[in-house]
């Protein structure tokens, strides 16, 4: 089936589909403060979603192409669960999020088929994947418009890293107990032998497909493979439940390793961002012997997962992606910071705890998600810990520069 079919055959209108800011239930205790976070983007108070415009920029979509679609969404008259927010039209229509970021996204996957086999054909498709996947942000359970454009952005991406330098392999991992798990590892052009891999333990509201500008800036040039997974619940984990044990999957795919002819198992480092470093700290404990070094950048392992002050600082879009993940939709606050509270790293008894795996942790000053005291924590329980202080603006070129010295401390540990 062509993907303009696909297309066509996912989004074919069957009934009134549900509004993504309505599927989680939660009992609402006022509304959050505006934030600004370099990984996470800003609130606005006529937005449900947080506006997350360099992350988008950084993967490559053109700033006009955000400014365009964000405004035909805003200026849509169609209806609205919530009037004072414009990203809740409801119903698969002009005006609905999912809609107008999905038709962003075809227009790249036409011409992309109109093209020879060529690099360019390769970054349409890359253009595509990454406008379906803000399509289907943040990942809501049971937003089955979500779901069709996460399948969308999958094969897109796919379909990109074949006509795109280096090579892409998309693997299958058996996880006893459960459906199997599907990654992609992508390999540096020219890659004589196994490679050095670092294997990326993404947020909460990402896809494994939003990863590939950090490989082809950060980690080829200097060698080096990525292998992605996506976290418990989300894509290409969705079957799987997220439990305290937040590293499940990516411990079995790390124990997987030694069979994968392209990865030289000796030689492999996690990294996380957000809620991904809960996982690669957790593996940084439980996998020290196959893991050569962690690093992670605004961490979430303690103080917002025990802290009702500091969950009350971040947005509600966030927390509702948190009790979705926890499948949680229906529960009070009040509940749903009982189960957080076991979800931090300090209180399952790890963190503070000394590691022998070297890690380090890059941290925002006044960062609402993850405040400086969280890295050191990491930093500190380390062997051969490192604090990276990121200095907020200017925001793009700190981001870039943290994610070069990064890339560079896990090289040299992977030597």
């Amino acid at each position: 089936m062509s993907q303009a079919n696909l297309s066509e055959t996912l989004f074919k209108p069957r009934f009134k589909h549900p509004e993504t800011s309505t599927l989680v239930r939660r009992f609402q205790q006022g509304s959050a403060p505006s934030i600004t976070s370099a990984l996470d983007g800003r609130t606005d108070h006529r937005w449900y979603r947080l506006l997350n415009r360099l992350l988008w920029v950084w993967r490559g979509v053109d700033p006009r192409e955000i400014i365009e679609v964000l405004s035909r969404i805003a200026a849509s008259n169609a209806e609205r669960t919530d009037e004072g927010l414009f990203d809740t039209v409801v119903g698969y229509r002009g005006g609905n999020w999912i809609y107008e970021w999905s038709k962003q996204a075809m227009l790249w996957q036409q011409k992309a088929g109109l093209q020879d086999e060529s690099t360019t054909k390769g970054r349409e498709w890359l253009n595509a994947s990454n406008l379906y996947s803000i399509a289907a942000y943040p990942f809501i359970k049971g937003d089955s418009l979500s779901e069709q454009a996460l399948v969308l952005a999958n094969r897109a991406y796919s379909e990109a890293a074949t006509h795109l330098g280096g090579g892409l392999r998309q693997l299958d991992f058996s996880i006893p107990g459960g459906s199997d798990i599907t990654g992609f590892l992508h390999l540096p052009a020219n890659a004589d032998g196994p490679c050095p891999t670092v294997l990326i333990c993404g947020g909460l509201d990402s896809l494994q497909s939003d990863y590939y500008a950090l490989f082809e800036r950060y980690f080829a040039p200097l060698g080096m493979a990525m292998l992605t997974i996506d976290v418990p619940s989300v894509g290409l984990s969705s079957k799987w439940t997220l439990t305290q044990d937040t590293s499940l999957l990516h411990q079995h795919v790390l124990q997987s390793l030694c069979d994968v002819p392209w990865v030289d198992h000796t030689r492999v480092a996690a990294f996380g961002f957000r809620f991904g470093a809960n996982i690669a700290v957790r593996l940084g404990y439980l996998e020290a012997g196959r893991l050569k070094a962690v690093a992670c950048l605004g961490p979430i392992v303690h103080n917002l997962l025990i802290d009702p002050l500091q969950q009350g600082r971040v947005p509600e879009m966030y927390l509702d992606v948190l009790a979705s993940r926890l499948g949680m939709a229906d529960a009070s606050d009040n509940a749903l910071r009982v189960e957080l509270n076991r979800y931090s790293l300090k209180t399952q008894g790890l963190l503070g705890r000394r590691s022998p795996t070297p890690m380090l942790s890059g941290y925002w000053d006044n960062d609402p998600f993850s405040p400086e005291e969280e890295s050191r924590l990491i930093a500190s329980s380390s062997s051969e810990g490192k604090l990276l202080p990121i200095p907020f603006r200017p925001v793009y070129r700190n981001f870039d520069k943290a994610l070069s010295q990064t890339a560079e401390w896990m090289q040299r540990h992977l030597r």
